[in-house]
């Protein structure tokens, strides 16, 4: 149930024009915001980020004729530190419960742990995902050795963990930031430096992505995997890219020289591609 909607005055709305409305869960609220009309768009973002991550994708989805709804996860942004749960499987249930509130069916657009969020949603229930396109996903947990999963909870484990999260935030861009990054870093920081936003951030940092490798062969719905060659999170970015792809009968477009938030870095080259296969998918374009 929507309790709420105001016109947008949230730094970490998407988009000047949006509308911020909150989405009743059981132990919390889900903030959003929705812009333009047409067929509904759903936008998630990543681990320690805003729903203006979406910034530069959301006008161009609008002007495409879309309804674009990006929201915050659990813990992040405008959303609730209340919840009892701020894992992949959690974030995909407030998914499929924003697309059910707003008369779905959806394409959602999941970035990094938002990627499996919409691969478990589009799993659990296809009749409210119509499409989803996965930037910089993260759909499994990476191999890693014991002393790399020390130094994870070690770091991201205390309340210095909002600190370390915005050192290590610029790696993500490694060939430019552009003329909005600083502003979008302190959105977070700003965010984050509330009370309870730290915690809940340190909670989202243990998630495992194991729930979302154990669905991918039950996607039935169309795929695309966006990719930076840049990438930080991953040693092979294009083996990655292509074995989730492959997975789940989609296909793969790398924007080159991109890290993990590809649709920031370079939207001139990223936007075009959502917006294709936005069109493709609600035209029903199988391979779209």
């Amino acid at each position: 149930m929507i309790n709420s909607h105001t016109p947008n005055t949230s730094p970490t709305a998407s988009s000047p024009d949006a509308e911020t409305r909150f989405l009743d869960r059981a132990t919390g609220r889900i903030a959003y915001d929705v812009a333009g009309a047409g067929p509904l768009i759903i936008g998630v973002p990543g681990m320690g980020d805003l729903r203006s991550t979406f910034r530069h994708l959301t006008p161009a989805l609008v002007a495409a004729g879309f309804r674009v709804a990006t929201m915050d996860l659990r813990g992040q942004g405008d959303s609730d530190t209340t919840f009892d749960a701020y894992d992949d499987p959690a974030a995909a249930s407030d998914i499929v419960a924003l697309a059910t509130q707003l008369g779905g069916p959806a394409i959602v657009l999941g970035i990094s742990m938002g990627a499996a969020a919409a691969v478990i949603a589009a799993a659990e229930h296809p009749e409210a995902i119509r499409g989803i396109v996965l930037i910089g996903p993260f759909v499994r947990d990476l191999p890693s050795s014991a002393v790399q999963r020390w130094a994870m909870r070690a770091v991201m484990g205390g309340p210095w963990a909002r600190r370390a999260w915005l050192a290590y935030l610029p790696r993500f861009y490694p060939t430019r930031r552009g003329e909005d990054f600083v502003e979008h870093r302190a959105r977070i920081a700003s965010a984050l430096a509330r009370p309870g936003y730290n915690r809940a951030f340190r909670a989202i940092t243990r998630t495992s992505h194991a729930p979302a490798e154990a669905v991918l062969d039950q996607v039935s719905t169309t795929v695309l995997v966006v990719m930076g060659t840049k990438d930080p999170d991953f040693p092979d970015q294009e083996a990655e890219a292509r074995m989730i792809a492959d997975r789940l009968g989609g296909r793969v477009v790398m924007i080159p020289e991109a890290g993990h938030y590809p649709q920031s870095e370079f939207p001139e080259l990223t936007t075009p591609v959502v917006v294709r296969f936005a069109r493709q998918v609600d035209d029903g374009i199988a391979d779209a």
